[in-house]
């Protein structure tokens, strides 16, 4: 009997979250976490439930002013060493916003490795903005290049990691933060002290913080001081920014 072909995976949007607005003038693509070697299909709500949040709380902030928010569906739940899957999954999300809502800024707002696909994808032409939320980043390895950061230039770019991140290496995420800086003076970086990886113990004020970076990217909005600040300062400071307990509740503008 003929074996029977496997199926061909294919990346796609998932539903925007909350009502889609008439008219469309920014959109979130929102990129969950996943392997570092994996062709299984990704466990869609398990894998997809950080980034769910933090969309539902954009959604909302965003509704008067025509923001889409859509979570990538991978094709593969790794990124599989040099076909670097989700960065590609990313990529292809940006050219479908193109397609479905035409000249719009697009910010990549990415999770775990999720986070890293952010980043490399941050060049696409539609991109003006990268969030990464405790990003998988690589080990240096002085036989391999490293990670790239040259296509951040002329973006908006937050890195946020928790000090205390048992599964990604904060430190990391802080000497890539540090070289894309010497490139693009709009790089900065929080550190959110004592928080591991899922970012619980702060989750109001990551979410917060997230909104503040997303709306001033996309819509103009000013920037909560401490964001300002963050921008303005000269490496290593603004790429350790703490940040502070209860942020989010009395904001400064």
């Amino acid at each position: 009997m003929a074996q029977q072909a496997t199926p061909v995976r294919r990346v796609r949007l998932g539903r925007a979250i909350g009502p889609e607005p008439t008219a469309v003038s920014g959109v979130v693509l929102l990129l969950p976490g996943g392997d570092e070697v994996s062709h299984r299909k990704p466990a869609t709500l398990l894998a997809t439930s950080y980034v769910r949040t933090l969309g539902r709380r954009l959604t909302r902030a965003g509704r008067g002013e025509g923001l889409a928010t859509h979570v990538v569906h991978y094709r593969y739940r790794g990124w599989n060493g040099s076909a670097a899957n989700l960065a590609s999954d990313a990529l292809w999300a940006a050219d479908e916003v193109v397609r479905r809502y035409g000249d719009v800024p697009v910010c990549l707002v990415g999770f775990d490795m999720g986070g890293r696909a952010a980043l490399r994808a941050g060049g696409h032409e539609a991109v003006n903005s990268v969030l990464a939320i405790a990003p998988w980043l690589p080990e240096d390895d002085v036989a391999a290049a490293p990670e790239p950061v040259k296509q951040l230039g002329g973006r908006r770019v937050m890195v946020v990691h928790g000090t205390n991140d048992e599964r990604t290496d904060p430190e990391l995420s802080f000497r890539l933060a540090e070289r894309a800086k010497k490139a693009n003076r709009d790089v900065c970086r929080f550190e959110v002290h004592s928080d591991r990886h899922g970012l619980h113990q702060h989750r109001d004020e990551v979410l917060a913080l997230a909104e503040d970076f997303v709306m001033g990217v996309l819509f103009g909005r000013a920037f909560s001081r401490p964001v300002a600040d963050a921008f303005a300062a000269p490496p290593p400071l603004g790429l350790r920014m703490p940040l502070a307990a209860g942020f989010g509740k009395s904001l400064r503008r």
